[in-house]
Order: structure tokens, then C-alpha cells, then sequence
């Protein structure tokens, strides 16, 4: 086996701590240094992983011998940090989203393509099993020509940190559309290969957000609210996506909504649909004659998190292309610009 890739975590809250389990899993890297600006969090993770380097500055980290890190830090740090890493000669694997609009990610994927690390978005969503199951049966051509996708999901009560730093648009970029949207855009373009969006027509609602004191939930991740912070991101979207001549897209991505939890991406081809669940995979086709449904098996025990950081230590080696490149990133995100100028412009706009 080749040698163990040196890999740093930047930012080791919730989803820094699971890339660095993940890491751990693959048996191919070594965890060699964490860094965040919560001494209590850098210190006991530091004790369960077992890290030498524990540094709260991100660039102390980066004189450190790594080959690689995870950034893991809040939205409005990932073209900092990311561009810094990068400039530092290490590989990258960026949390989503790949930064708070395009414009932002467009100098990480420029400063990319002029560095020698590897770049790739964490859309972990591609990477589990049944999304992999579904790409194949597209690929060989058993749906035929992908004309439509439908992007759904919908939480009747969602809102994470009400008052904090998801809910701050300075902070986070947005609300579910950043959250949320990025993933299931992503998996619906990468499933279905289009990735040329030319047009939107979108509006995002804030109904329940801004209303902190009146917000009636069940639980809240990243929470509890604090009613003496900040609520100015939409809580609902959607809208209706074309990609020229060859496809289109219909969305629905809520925090919030008075309806009931519904979450899927759905591809239509001449051939055969499919929808994709939280853990399932159903195809519809036809056979002799028959409509008929089909549901795949695959190992549902697959860690998607795993494969993710085995294929980007893969990518580090040079043994394949990212899982999620930097440039199908940007698409994401100028995607999701559009949908709030959209929205704002109470109009149908251009992607460009």
C-alpha cells in the first residue's frame, strides 16, 4: 500500500469530527493535525482522536506537515481558508457549500487550477449507495434520455440555530437553498449528466423564520433558538430550472413549511424513471409488455462519508478525479445565485 496520506482537519465541530472518523475508517490516512477556534471542542477531540497537533489558528495548521485537509469551518471562511490551503501546496476537500455565491467560488476553483493540490467538494450525497446504484442504471442507458428532475425537500419544521449563524445571511450565504439545495442540485445534475443550467424562475419565502418568538418546533439542530439574534434567509423555495433545450428541473426546498416532510430526487427518462429516497432506491420501467417497478438491493451499510474521503485520498494519490470537482461546484452555486435573483427580480433570469 502506498504510503498513508498526512491529512489536517480545519474546524472540528459536528461534520469536522465525522470527516475525521471517516479518514480514520479508510485505514489510508493519517489524522496528524485539528485546528479550531474552541478550545474546549480542539481539546477533547483532540483526546478521542488522539491528534498531536491541536492549533486554533487555521494558517499554523497549514505549516504543519500535511499532504491533505478537510475544510470544515462556517460558510462565510471557506473561500479564506480553502484559497489559503490550496496557495499552501495541500490538497482540499471543501464542506459544502463550496462558499457563500459564485463569485467566491470561482476564485477557489481559479485558485485551483493554477495550484498543484486537488480540490474537491464534499457532496456526499453522491456517495451513497443507492445514488451510486442509480447513476449506473443511467449511464448504461436503461432510463433512456434524462428530460426532467424533481428536487424535493421539504421539512415542516427544520430551522437550524434560529437566530445564529444559519439563519444570518452575512454568515451562511443564504437559508435552505445553502443548506439544503446544494445537495439535492448536485445529485440531480451528477445524476442525471446535465450540468449546463441556462434559466430560472424561482421565489423563497420567509414565513416562520423572522418570527422567532412565534416559531412552534419539536427539536432543533444547532439550536436552541436565540431570539436576540439574526433571521434575514428565506425558510422555502421553489422554482423550475431549464437546461436549454435538453432538460428541466422542478424544486421544492423548505425548512419550514406547513405540510407534511417529504424528501426525494426523481429523474424521468423515456425509458424509465426513478426516485431516490433517504435509504431506497425505486425504479420505474416496463418489462414484456408490463409497467413494473423494480427496487434494487445494495449495501445499505456502505458509509457514504467513508467513500467520500476514500475516493479524495484516491484523487490526492493521483489514481482518479475528484469525486466532486471544483468546477461542477461553481455550476452549483451559480445556480443557486440565480434563484435568489430570480426570486428578487420576480422574473425568469439567465444563468451564465
Amino acid at each position: 500500500m502506498a504510503d498513508k496520506l498526512k491529512v489536517g482537519i480545519i474546524g472540528i465541530g459536528a461534520i469536522g469530527a465525522i470527516h475525521a472518523d471517516a479518514y480514520r475508517a479508510t485505514g489510508e490516512a493519517d489524522l496528524v493535525a485539528i485546528c479550531d477556534v474552541n478550545a474546549d471542542r480542539l481539546a477533547s477531540e483532540g483526546e478521542r482522536l488522539g491528534v498531536k497537533h491541536r492549533l486554533s489558528d487555521y494558517r499554523d495548521l497549514l505549516k504543519v506537515d500535511v499532504d491533505a485537509v478537510s475544510v470544515c469551518v462556517g460558510n462565510a471562511l471557506h473561500r479564506e481558508v480553502a484559497i489559503a490551503s490550496l496557495e499552501a501546496g495541500k490538497h482540499v476537500l471543501l464542506e459544502k457549500p463550496m462558499a457563500l455565491n459564485a463569485t467566491e467560488a470561482v476564485d477557489i476553483q481559479a485558485t485551483a487550477e493554477k495550484s498543484s493540490g486537488v480540490l474537491q467538494i464534499a457532496m456526499c450525497r453522491r456517495q451513497q449507495p443507492q445514488s451510486q446504484v442509480l447513476r449506473d442504471y443511467i449511464a448504461k442507458g436503461l432510463l433512456g434520455e434524462i428530460y426532467h428532475m424533481r428536487a424535493v425537500l421539504v421539512r415542516r419544521r427544520g430551522i437550524p440555530g434560529l437566530g445564529g449563524w444559519f439563519t444570518t445571511k452575512a454568515l451562511s450565504g443564504g437559508g435552505p437553498m445553502i443548506d439544503l439545495g446544494v445537495h439535492w442540485f448536485d445529485l440531480s445534475m451528477w445524476l442525471s449528466g446535465h450540468w449546463n443550467p441556462t434559466s430560472v424562475s424561482a421565489r423563497t419565502y420567509a414565513k416562520f423564520g423572522p418570527k422567532m418568538a412565534d416559531y412552534t418546533y419539536v427539536s432543533m439542530w444547532a439550536g436552541p433558538p436565540k431570539f436576540d439574534g439574526t433571521c434575514d434567509v428565506e425558510d422555502y423555495s421553489t422554482g423550475f430550472v431549464r437546461f436549454g433545450e435538453k432538460a428541466t428541473m422542478s424544486f421544492e426546498i423548505a425548512w419550514a413549511a406547513n405540510t407534511e416532510t417529504e424528501s426525494f430526487v426523481e429523474v424521468l427518462g423515456d425509458k424509465g424513471g426513478a426516485r431516490l429516497f433517504a435509504g431506497d432506491l425505486r425504479i420505474y420501467t416496463e418489462q414484456n409488455g408490463r409497467l413494473v417497478d423494480v427496487e434494487p438491493k445494495f449495501d445499505e451499510s456502505a458509509n457514504h462519508y467513508e467513500v467520500q474521503a476514500q475516493k479524495f485520498i484516491a484523487a490526492c494519490r493521483g489514481e482518479r478525479e475528484p469525486a466532486a470537482t471544483g468546477s461542477q461546484g461553481v455550476t452549483v452555486m451559480k445556480l443557486i445565485d440565480a434563484i435568489y435573483a430570480s426570486s428578487n427580480a420576480g422574473a425568469e433570469v439567465e444563468i451564465k
